[in-house]
C-alpha cells in the first residue's frame, strides 16, 4: 500500500503575537475607515466632515508600515524571503499596469492569489501590501486612497493564505478553489474599494451617492445601485481575468513558487558541527555548517 507524502506549506513570514496584534488593530481602523458611512447613526456629527475623511484615515498607511515591520522583525526575514518578496512584487507591480484603463483587466490580482497560497497568509498580507505601494509609485497612483489599496490588496492575498487544504490539496481541485476565491474576491476588492470613495461624492450630485442624513437602509441602496452603475463591468473584467489566468497559467506558477520555497528553505533550521579534532599537534579541521532537512 502506496502512502502519499505530503510537503508543509512554507512560511517566509510566520504572524507572532506583535505582529497579529498589529494586524488586528490596522484591520480594526480598517473597517471603520471602509464602513463608517454604514457605522454612524444620521445624527453623528461625523457626516459634517466628510470631505475631510481621505485625509483622516490615510494616517493608516503608517499603521500599514508598522505591521509590516512587525513581521519582518517577529519572523527573522531572512535574505532569501527578502529577495523573492522583492521580486513578487516587483512582477506585481510591472502586471498592473499592463490593463490600465481596460476595463478591469489586471493580471496583478491571480498572482496574490497563487503567492498567498503557497507562501502563507503572513507573507501574503506583506506581499498585498507592498506590492501595492510599489504599483503606485510605478504609475504615480499616490493618494490618500493609497492606504485604502494597500490594507484591501493585503487581506486579498492573505486570504488566499488561509484557504484550507495548504499541504494536501493539489491538482484541478486546487485550481478551481483557487478560480472561485478569485473571483469572489476581486469583487469585494472592487467593493471595499467603492466604499473608500462613495462616501466623499456630494449628495447633490447624484441619487446614488451618500446621504449623511439618511438613514443605513437608504444609504445602503444608494450604494448598492452606485456599484452597479459604475463599477460593475470593471470588477466582472477583474474578476473573469483572475480566472483565466489561474486556471491557464496557475499550474506552471504554483509549480514555480513551491520549487522556490522549497530550494530557500525558509524554516530550515540551521546547526553548528563541534570542530573535528586532528591528531595530537595539528591544528583542528574547519567548523561546517549542516542543515537539517525539513518535515
Amino acid at each position: 500500500m502506496s502512502t502519499q507524502r505530503t510537503q508543509r506549506q512554507a512560511r517566509a513570514v510566520r504572524l507572532g503575537p506583535r505582529s497579529l496584534a498589529a494586524l488586528a488593530l490596522v484591520s480594526a481602523v480598517g473597517v471603520a475607515g471602509f464602513g463608517w458611512p454604514f457605522l454612524a447613526p444620521p445624527t453623528s456629527r461625523i457626516g459634517a466632515h466628510t470631505q475631510d475623511a481621505p485625509w483622516l484615515f490615510a494616517g493608516l498607511l503608517v499603521l500599514l508600515v508598522a505591521v509590516v515591520a512587525a513581521a519582518i522583525s517577529e519572523s527573522g526575514l531572512g535574505p532569501k524571503a527578502v529577495a523573492m518578496l522583492g521580486v513578487l512584487a516587483a512582477t506585481g507591480a510591472a502586471l498592473r499596469p499592463i490593463g490600465a484603463g481596460t476595463a478591469g483587466i489586471e493580471p496583478m490580482f491571480f498572482l496574490m492569489v497563487l503567492s498567498g497560497r503557497v507562501l502563507g497568509p503572513g507573507f501574503g498580507f506583506v506581499l498585498g501590501s507592498v506590492t501595492m505601494f510599489a504599483s503606485a509609485l510605478l504609475t504615480g497612483g499616490v493618494g490618500p486612497w493609497l492606504p485604502f489599496q494597500m490594507l484591501a490588496m493585503g487581506w486579498f492575498a492573505m486570504g488566499a493564505g488561509l484557504l484550507p487544504g495548504p499541504d494536501r490539496l493539489r491538482g484541478r481541485a486546487e485550481l478551481a478553489l483557487l478560480a472561485a476565491y478569485g473571483f469572489l474576491a476581486a469583487f469585494a476588492y472592487g467593493t471595499i474599494m467603492n466604499l473608500a470613495g462613495w462616501p466623499f461624492m456630494s449628495a447633490l450630485a447624484s441619487n446614488v451617492a451618500f446621504d449623511p442624513h439618511a438613514p443605513v437602509a437608504t444609504n445602503l441602496a444608494r450604494f448598492l445601485a452606485y456599484c452597479l452603475a459604475t463599477s460593475l463591468g470593471w470588477d466582472l473584467g477583474r474578476a473573469v481575468v483572475t480566472v483565466v489566468l489561474t486556471l491557464v497559467l496557475g499550474p506552471a506558477v504554483l509549480r514555480a513558487l513551491r520549487r522556490a520555497t522549497r530550494r530557500a528553505a525558509f524554516e530550515t533550521p540551521v546547526t553548528f558541527d563541534a570542530p573535528d579534532r586532528g591528531p595530537a599537534g595539528e591544528a583542528p579541521h574547519m567548523t561546517h555548517v549542516t542543515y537539517e532537512a525539513g518535515p
